[in-house]
């Protein structure tokens, strides 16, 4: 009996669970790589498998077994709409979580996908894979409508575009602070601050660099004061920020149309927003600010991204098409009921955050939140990009008797 509570009811299932979360994190750096992976889906198909056995060998309550239940329908309805299984991966994933602490696995995602992204630098620093940089035009200093620019030249250090090397420095920022937050000093924020100023001189992402300046300010003010740590304010202020990004989003898919037209008025008839409204009118200009992303869900002859392209489950048509809008893609890529039930999600994970006083956790979540109003990145196939699943997971599952910030 000791063994089998040693071995089969603890060290496989973690075994499993790692294996697992070691494949998605290889599939992720892989996508930032220039190399196609022949062999994606197949790989994870695999993973589904093996976050399934973790699954099935873990122990759940009545209400917890009630919950996956009713989520695996939710995204076994998708896959069937759909024909992708994305949210049942997803699902799947997030109920693996359960037994494994959440330190830990953010700890283990944080070296595998460092290690990742350095092996990355270095074959292109190095000439042996990967360009260094890429001149394209990315949508600065043109009118909006036509989206047409000038060409630059940004450094990607093999990972294939500029945003996305800045997207993952973000990205390990995020889980660097969350795991090792509590012996950072004041010298180790100046030298992350300064290796913003860098990355932001080699891909000169404006957005990135912003996000990460006020992440590094917002986590050093909370590893300083104890007063915003336990302060209801603090929370109360993250999930205003979480409904305005949300909202924002929501109103930028159901205006596109109308912003367009009001861009096409002042562009064309020299009419300043003739016939618009305050808000369209506001959207246009914000939307000058954030290079056209608004605009840019309705490049398309259906309007893909904009509410109208919205279904309650998705569609088929709906998988493939890209723009950058992350909360906007949540809803079309993945439907309207499971768009829903990912914030219902996030604002339990507030809530969670706030009752056990995870102060650096709120300022990921709420970093993340802004993030993703601009950018798809956590909006994905890829569940090694976003470990805000992980956090989920620990939090909504948690073993009573596990401390959930044991450093290890």
């Amino acid at each position: 009996m000791e063994f089998y509570n040693k071995v089969w009811k603890r060290k496989i299932p973690q075994l499993l669970f790692y294996i697992g979360l070691t494949i998605e994190l290889g599939i992720v750096i892989i996508d930032k790589s220039n190399y196609i992976n022949p062999v994606e889906g197949l790989l994870f198909r695999i993973t589904f498998v093996i976050f399934a056995l973790k699954l099935i060998l873990t122990q759940y309550s009545r209400k917890e077994w009630l919950l996956i239940v009713f989520m695996e329908i939710i995204a076994l309805i998708s896959y069937r709409i759909t024909g992708k299984n994305d949210v049942i991966r997803i699902v799947t994933f997030v109920a693996a979580c359960k037994g494994i602490q959440l330190k830990q696995m953010i700890k283990y995602a944080f070296y595998v996908t460092l290690l990742g992204c350095i092996a990355i630098v270095f074959l292109s620093v190095t000439g042996i894979y990967g360009e260094m940089s890429l001149t394209t035009d990315y949508g600065r200093g043109y009118e909006m409508l036509y989206r047409k620019g000038y060409e630059e030249t940004r450094y990607t250090l093999g990972m294939g575009h500029p945003n996305a090397l800045a997207a993952m420095f973000l990205m390990l920022l995020a889980m660097g602070i969350y795991v090792f937050s509590e012996k950072m000093s004041w010298y180790i924020y100046l030298f992350l601050m300064l290796l913003n100023v860098g990355i932001y001189g080699l891909t000169d992402s404006k957005t990135s660099m912003a996000i990460i300046t006020i992440l590094l300010l917002a986590s050093f003010i909370m590893g300083r004061s104890s007063f915003f740590r336990e302060k209801k304010a603090a929370y109360i202020c993250g999930l205003l920020i979480f409904v305005l990004c949300v909202g924002f989003s929501v109103d930028a898919a159901a205006n596109a149309p109308k912003v367009r037209t009001a861009e096409y008025r002042e562009t064309f008839l020299s009419s300043y927003g003739h016939g618009a409204n305050a808000n369209v009118l506001a959207l246009m200009r914000i939307d000058q600010k954030i290079n056209g992303r608004i605009l840019a869900l309705t490049d398309s002859e259906g309007n893909n991204g904009s509410i109208e392209s919205w279904r309650l489950f998705s569609s088929p048509n709906n998988m493939e098409y890209y723009f950058d809008m992350g909360w906007v893609k949540l809803f079309y890529r993945y439907g309207i009921i499971p768009g829903i039930l990912y914030c219902i999600a996030n604002l339990f994970l507030l809530w969670n955050f706030y009752k056990k006083r995870d102060a650096f956790g709120l300022v990921i979540f709420t970093i993340l939140t802004i993030y993703t109003v601009v950018e798809a990145h956590l909006c994905s196939v890829y569940i090694g990009r976003n470990f805000l699943l992980m956090m989920m997971g620990s939090y909504f599952l948690q073993d009573e008797n596990m401390k959930l910030h044991n450093n290890v």
